[in-house]
């Protein structure tokens, strides 16, 4: 299992951050290498289930995402399936005016790009990780989409 974590602060409410996060096709608006989600759900709490594709290392993976735990506008869970196991844990922390955006995840380079894992394919991940905190800061605090990078 490979972890990253990586952190950012983000001028709005954790209320609002939550809320952005939770219908899946938003991710596509700040998630770099997410080619596609399908069959999304977004219960009431804030919740989701959907289909992915998501492109790592050039190579396209599809999987599944659902929500694990929740604790509304604190932190959330979710478990990914498929194409690239993995866990995101994300938290919230309400400080003055900004909240603290914490992303923690852990996955398992798929069988398909282990010959290229190590170094290389960690620093593509946590870049990624670091362009998606970013892109969402973007979009909350502009309120503009941020163009999409391919990696």
């Amino acid at each position: 299992m490979i972890a990253i974590a990586r952190q950012i602060a983000i001028r709005a409410p954790a209320a609002r951050v939550f809320d952005q996060l939770s219908p899946p096709a938003n991710l596509l608006e700040i998630w770099p290498s997410l080619v596609a989600v399908e069959d999304a759900r977004v219960e009431p709490d804030g919740r989701h289930a959907f289909a992915w594709t998501y492109r790592m290392a050039g190579v396209k993976l599809r999987g599944r995402c659902d929500t694990v735990e929740i604790e509304r506008d604190r932190r959330r869970v979710d478990r990914n399936t498929g194409g690239i196991p993995s866990t995101f844990r994300w938290t919230f922390e309400p400080q003055g005016d900004e909240t603290a955006v914490r992303l923690e995840v852990e996955y398992e380079v798929p069988a398909l790009l282990r010959m290229i894992a190590g170094a290389v394919l960690r620093a593509l991940n946590e870049r990624e990780a670091e362009t998606l905190l970013a892109n969402l800061k973007a979009r909350i605090e502009t309120g503009i989409p941020p163009v999409k990078r391919v990696a």
